[in-house]
């Protein structure tokens, strides 16, 4: 007896840091990989559809985790997006939905900030790193940032530990990498991806087993002009675009594999979605947003409804699919939440705790009451359930992406059922005057809250853009 009791003792001991370890790690918060296309449309993927782009490996985020068919980005051009993205807000609500592109007596305003504008995202607002930090995440961006390319206004002056990336689009000049906030070398427009992939897979083995890590890898890739790498040059049946997403396919991939390399993946969220809509404007060298009307820069479906697909071993059932409505606001409230931590509480969040969406719990409904379209700092349209109201167009609303929303002649408000109409066809707003009431009050109400420059309300509830005195130079 006395001698299996000490066998049982010495054996205790033996295993005790193992347990203690297993224990750790189940109670660590997961890792997350959050990977960001630009202009990708909604029909650009093969498990949306696509009928001649190939993505296996993006597809197999989807077979074994969750895809969203009404997932939302807050802007449907880049800047805008990025900014709602990281501060879980409205554009409109941190002031980063139309910039001045110059000072002056030639000042225009513009959706997406340019190179050396003085113009950024705030410095005191709060963005995903900064809300994972204080629970002890190490934090990496590597590749597109577009919130201001000034010092003031970089990555790791919001909350990430290191930065490598060209810090608007590439269709910008000077067209260089930044290591942290020095320049690091010129981007040659075909390999980017690739060095971007590679300083992925470096950020992940520097991590450490018993630290969580945050990586977001925001890819240039498909944004025009299109240089196709030339392992993948001719490959796709996609054409041109459809080698660049083929490549952000076979990146995504490498990742995944990374993942698995480093015994990762079992504690690791790995999300992929896409900033807006495709450009349909470029014709072959812009993605499709079918069944979708309309395209980037339009509040139409096709510009801020994008695919978005999740993976979690063991905590996303495999194969779901969530029909709910979702946006990318909701990132920083959900990833604080799923970190041990919370949104900030001293100004408003937007975006909503999405984790039973994500888990995919039975009868799990969308938090969002209202999803509120802006164009530049225009109220256009709103969503609540299936139903999407766009409001009487007055202005010439032409921008650099196409006129897609106002004719000389004007639209009058429309009423889409989104269930039955998801290209927006056919408006049924004299059928359901009660509705149009509905969506017209949620409307009235976001405009006085964020304000509506249509018909020059301030909102009360508008945080301002951050500014430096003078364009600063680029680095």
């Amino acid at each position: 007896m006395m001698t299996r009791l000490l066998n049982a003792i010495v054996l205790l001991l033996l295993f005790t840091p193992q347990l203690r370890a297993a224990a750790a790690a189940a109670e660590r918060p997961p890792n997350i990989v959050l990977i960001l296309a630009d202009d990708l449309g909604y029909n650009d993927l093969g498990c949306y559809g696509a009928p001649r782009i190939k993505t296996p490996r993006i597809d197999s985020i989807a077979a074994a985790g969750i895809r969203f068919t009404d997932f939302y980005v807050a802007g449907a051009v880049c800047t805008p997006s990025r900014a709602a993205l990281m501060t879980g807000c409205y554009p409109k609500r941190v002031s980063m939905a139309e910039a001045i592109v110059a000072e002056g007596q030639k000042a225009r305003s513009s959706r997406v900030l340019y190179p050396g504008s003085p113009y950024g995202l705030n410095p005191d607002e709060i963005t995903i790193p900064e809300t994972l930090k204080p629970r002890g995440y190490t934090t990496g961006m590597i590749g597109k940032w577009h919130l201001g390319d000034a010092k003031e206004f970089l990555p790791t002056r919001q909350g990430f530990d290191s930065y490598f990336g060209i810090p608007y689009s590439n269709d910008m000049e000077p067209l260089h990498y930044l290591r942290g906030e020095a320049v690091d070398s010129l981007a040659e427009q075909p390999t980017i991806t690739e060095h971007y992939t590679a300083e992925a897979i470096k950020f992940l083995k520097q991590q450490s087993a018993d630290k969580p890590f945050f990586l977001y890898l925001a890819h240039n890739a498909p944004h025009v002009p299109l240089f196709a790498n030339p392992r993948f040059k001719g490959k796709s049946a996609g054409g041109l675009y459809g080698d660049l997403v083929e490549e952000v396919d076979d990146s995504t991939g490498q990742i995944l594999d990374t993942l698995d390399q480093l015994k990762l993946a079992d504690n690791t969220l790995v999300i992929f979605f896409s900033d807006n809509g495709p450009w349909y404007l470029q014709g072959e060298n812009g993605g499709s947003a079918s069944p979708l009307r309309a395209a980037k820069g339009a509040t139409y479906e096709g510009g801020m409804r994008v695919p978005c697909v999740m993976r979690w071993p063991g905590k996303i059932p495999a194969g779901s699919v969530c029909r709910e409505l979702a946006t990318a606001m909701d990132f920083l409230p959900t990833l604080a939440a799923l970190a041990g931590g919370a949104a900030p509480s001293d100004r408003i969040i937007d975006g909503k705790d999405i984790r039973d969406l994500i888990f995919a719990k039975p009868n799990a409904r969308t938090p969002h009451e209202a999803f509120f379209y802006y164009n530049g700092n225009r109220l256009a349209c709103v969503r609540s359930g299936e139903w999407k109201y766009k409001v009487k167009t007055t202005l010439q609303e032409e921008t650099e992406y196409g006129k897609y929303e106002a004719p000389q002649s004007g639209i009058p408000p429309r009423l889409f059922n989104l269930t039955l109409d998801i290209g927006e066809q056919k408006s049924v707003a004299a059928d359901h005057k009660d509705i149009v009431e509905r969506m017209t009050r949620l409307i009235d109400a976001a405009r006085q809250d964020m304000g509506d420059a249509r018909l020059n309300i301030e909102g009360k509830n508008v945080r301002p853009i951050g500014h430096i005195p003078t364009t600063a130079p680029s680095p």
